[in-house]
């Protein structure tokens, strides 16, 4: 028996004394202000409770070690204290996501008590527990800092009130609630009769299901059933773009990797779900996996139905081989990229319920739930307008959340059972199942001639898959489109090629293949320009794409800022000792001969109130408040007016959100739904249109794919460009990174410099020490602090220059910035260390090698 007191209450335990404190907090009493982020692992910090005065770790903190200790959670905060963090948090734009930062938060309140006036450094130490995929830490830093100066004042302060229009520093939507724990993610969920899902993934890459034996699982006391892919109604395999990813794998049938599923359980809760998982015996006939791709090219299927090069692009301007044969000057070499893990703080998790209309009903964290209602529709056999959808916007995509993982899982027990069910997926579960971060090797050949300009441009390109397609022959599409980077080069050829393996998939992830190919451009670049004696800012300067000028596809672009954002950087370049620089552009919207569709709806609801429905994503990058600022903009309705939904009973059908193209394709959409509602607001007050619903849409359907023979193709309908510096001081270590971005039209001035640093942050991880390797078809590791994901006291001074060169098509002149932010970043850090050693570098990550 544990006696404690937790948030000005007196407990006492009577459980399990090794049950952990998180598990206790959350499962037990309701508590979801605490979060899983690692299931464990002491390793992402947000879970952070206070005990005795101390912030620390609940989830390896063990009941029978409370006797007597008083515990807090943010719900036990002095009201004073906690809404002055979490006020500094929101207005400095610390919140993203929102899923680490109670955690943040509880360190910080913990800190300030005992020192209100602590340093950077003091404050760094405080938060080494803790990690944000979002933000780059900087602006968490200033939320703390400010949050000390305001306790120290004994000031009252507020979330900042604005007009809500186009480029104001509107708060984050909801951002106060994620801050004070009170938002709900997918884990947080609970409903009545709710049970509990696990799933049975196989031990090996590549092995053949024998036999698949459930009883000792069926009679474990608590468990509701057991299924395989005999229950399955509808269609057994699903995908984004080819229909290869086995939803189970069924006895008779094989294995791709050690992410397949092989049987699921549901069960009174969690625990006994995965006691039964363990009891599910399985007979395999074990065969070899294949695992190189290159050995895979001509080896053994893994598909039997398509050849494991199952796609290539081609693309040829110009004469490439007679520019190389010309050229003065030529930098060759093979460089090799890594698998990486996206790291989202927020694992995955799905909650679904029979609905009244003889399906389900699907509460999802997914990056399209338009996606995941046609696939899990396929699933169980039932039309699309069966399964609702709705968003529960999550702790972090950056593409992972693209792919089905177990919302189709989730939703087939549910409707089977015809009971509510939920899964969570253990952090392990997550590694190992999501897809990854492609590894590309890239043989590479850049000309130039005596002058120093670019000429020639030779890619090969090969992209390990994994065992499904996902969306790699996209990756791979990317990583030719943006070979040539943010240079003019008139004479290109490329070939890249999407391979399957028994490896664990990759597919989208924030950059999309352009990361990789610039790293490979950036550095050869800096090699001709050391042959020729070159200047390293002015060549790049000399060859950038302006107005009117191609990329490597052939389309010519305008409202181009690459020169812009260089001039930014130029006095930084020539005023440091050690520097690197690079250049990127990257596309917005999927294009490719594919349609890029918006849709939203506006509800006038009574007392002045508005719905703004739409179709995308809220994932940190701050979707919502593009469609709000823009009805903003459009209307004059004011912001606290507006509420912001995703929910597939809109039926305002959008795709992924991906591509960076969000931001536009609401925007355009919501500019269009605004125009009959701005007329009838010259009429009637905004409480006497109660009842409307004003509908809008973008459609862009007029690209083309890189392989169409056409005279003046257009791949994408916009691209975002930047330029970064990284400068490296007299030890060798980085000092920081400045980062020049064009945005077009910078709509939030707080999001875009949130979004720049935190994706600059996570493209330094990419470039020194984010890793994911695998051996023989299996994760050398599984655990999240080995990922090599930079924490705050990692994370070097980080500059953001916006650069504002308006764009043709987006709204107000805006680009998509949501993935450019690190696609220069690995090249700036692997030339800036270049420039310090003088060893030129073709492998990531840079620490490694």
């Amino acid at each position: 028996m544990i006696n404690f007191n937790l948030n000005g209450k007196e407990i006492t335990y009577k459980g399990d004394e090794n049950y952990t404190l998180l598990n206790y907090l959350r499962n037990d009493l309701g508590i979801t202000s605490v979060k899983d982020g690692c299931s464990g692992q002491a390793a992402c910090g947000a879970c952070t409770v206070e005990i005795n005065g101390k912030a620390k770790l609940s989830c390896v903190v063990k009941m029978g070690g409370l006797q007597d200790a008083t515990v807090l959670t943010m719900e036990g905060f002095p009201k004073y204290i906690k809404e002055t963090i979490a006020t500094t948090m929101v207005n400095e734009g610390a919140v993203q996501c929102g899923f680490c930062t109670p955690g943040f938060i509880t360190t910080t309140k913990v800190l300030l008590e005992k020192n209100p006036n602590p340093t950077i450094e003091e404050l760094r130490k405080a938060f080494k527990p803790h990690v944000c995929r979002c933000t780059g830490y900087k602006k968490i830093e200033n939320g703390a800092m400010a949050a000390a100066e305001a306790l120290r004042n004994h000031a009252h302060l507020e979330v900042r009130k604005t007009s809500g229009k186009i480029g104001v520093a509107q708060p984050k939507y909801k951002a106060l609630d994620a801050a004070l724990g009170i938002k709900k993610y997918v884990d947080d969920l609970s409903v009545e009769g709710m049970l509990f899902g696990a799933l049975k993934f196989s031990d090996y890459p590549k092995a053949k299901i024998l036999k698949i034996d459930t009883s000792e699982a069926e009679a474990l006391e608590g468990v509701h059933r057991v299924f395989t892919s005999k229950d399955i109604p509808g269609e057994k395999k699903v995908g984004l773009i080819l229909q290869d990813w086995s939803v189970m794998i069924g006895e008779g049938e094989t294995t791709h990797y050690i992410g397949d599923v092989i049987a699921g359980v549901v069960a009174d809760s969690d625990e006994i779900a995965r006691k039964a998982v363990d009891l599910i015996k399985i007979e395999y006939e074990v065969y070899k996996p294949v695992t190189n791709m290159f050995e895979a090219i001509d080896g053994e299927r893994v598909h039997p139905e398509r050849p494991n090069n199952f796609d290539t692009v081609r693309v040829t301007i110009g004469d490439s081989k007679k520019a190389i044969k010309e050229a003065k000057y030529i930098s060759k070499g093979r460089y090799e990229t890594q698998r990486i893990e996206h790291g989202f703080l927020e694992k995955e998790a799905a909650l679904a319920l029979p609905n009244d209309e003889g399906g389900v009903l699907l509460y999802s964290q997914s990056q399209g739930i338009y996606e995941d209602q046609r696939q899990v529709a396929m699933i169980l056999g039932l039309p699309v307008e069966k399964v609702h959808v709705i968003l529960v916007p999550n702790g972090g995509g950056f593409g992972g959340k693209e792919d089905l993982t177990i919302q189709g899982h989730t939703s087939l027990f549910a409707f089977l059972l015809q009971k509510p069910v939920k899964i969570t997926l253990t952090r392990e579960e997550s590694i190992r199942m999501h897809p990854k971060r492609h590894p590309v090797i890239i043989d590479m050949e850049v000309g130039a001639d005596e002058n120093g300009k670019l000429t020639a441009l030779r890619l090969e390109a090969y992209g390990d898959t994994g065992a499904y397609a996902s969306v790699g022959m996209k990756v791979l599409e990317r990583v030719a489109g943006h070979a040539a980077g943010g240079y003019y080069i008139p004479g290109v050829s490329m070939v890249a090629r999407t391979i399957y393996t028994n490896n664990v998939p990759c597919g989208a992830m924030r950059g999309f293949g352009a990361n990789q190919v610039t790293f490979a451009l950036e550095v050869c670049i800096d090699d001709i320009c050391k042959q020729g004696g070159f200047d390293r800012w002015q060549f790049r300067w000399d060859n950038a794409l302006i107005d009117g000028l191609t990329t490597s596809t052939g389309q010519r672009v305008f409202g181009v800022g690459i020169r812009a954002c260089l001039e930014a950087l130029k006095d930084d370049f020539y005023q440091s000792k050690y520097a690197g620089i690079a250049a990127g552009i990257k596309n917005s919207g999927v294009g490719n001969g594919m349609v890029d569709e918006s849709k939203v709806k506006i509800e006038i609801l009574q007392g002045g109130k508005v719905k703004l429905n739409h179709g995308w994503t809220e994932m940190g990058q701050g979707v919502n408040n593009m469609a709000m600022q823009t009805l903003c903009e459009e209307t004059g309705i004011d912001p606290d007016a507006i509420e912001v939904t995703i929910d597939t009973d809109a039926a305002i059908k959008t795709g992924m959100t991906t591509s960076s193209r969000a931001t536009a394709l609401v925007g355009l959409a919501t500019i269009n739904a605004s125009r009959a509602l701005k007329q009838d607001l010259k009429k009637y007050a905004l409480e006497q249109l109660a009842g409307k619903t004003y509908s809008g849409q973008y459609v862009c359907d007029w690209t083309n794919k890189p392989t169409d023979k056409v005279e003046d193709p257009k791949i994408h309908y916009s691209y975002g460009y930047a330029a970064q510096l990284c400068v490296v001081n007299d030890k060798g270590e980085i000092e920081k990174l400045v980062a020049a971005h064009d945005a077009g039209k910078i709509m939030n001035p707080m999001l875009f410099e949130g979004q720049i640093e935190g994706a600059v942050a996570m493209g330094l991880g990419y470039a020194l020490s984010e890793d994911l390797p695998m051996k023989d078809g299996y994760l050398v590791h599984d655990k999240y602090r080995k990922l090599g994901i930079l924490r705050a006291h990692e994370t070097p001074e980080i500059v953001v220059k916006g650069i504002e060169v308006p764009d043709p098509v987006g709204p107000y002149g805006a680009k998509g910035i949501g993935e450019i932010g690190l696609v220069p970043t690995a090249g700036a850090v692997a030339n800036a260390l270049c420039a310090f050693d003088g060893r030129r570098r073709y492998r990531l990550p840079l620490n490694k090698y």
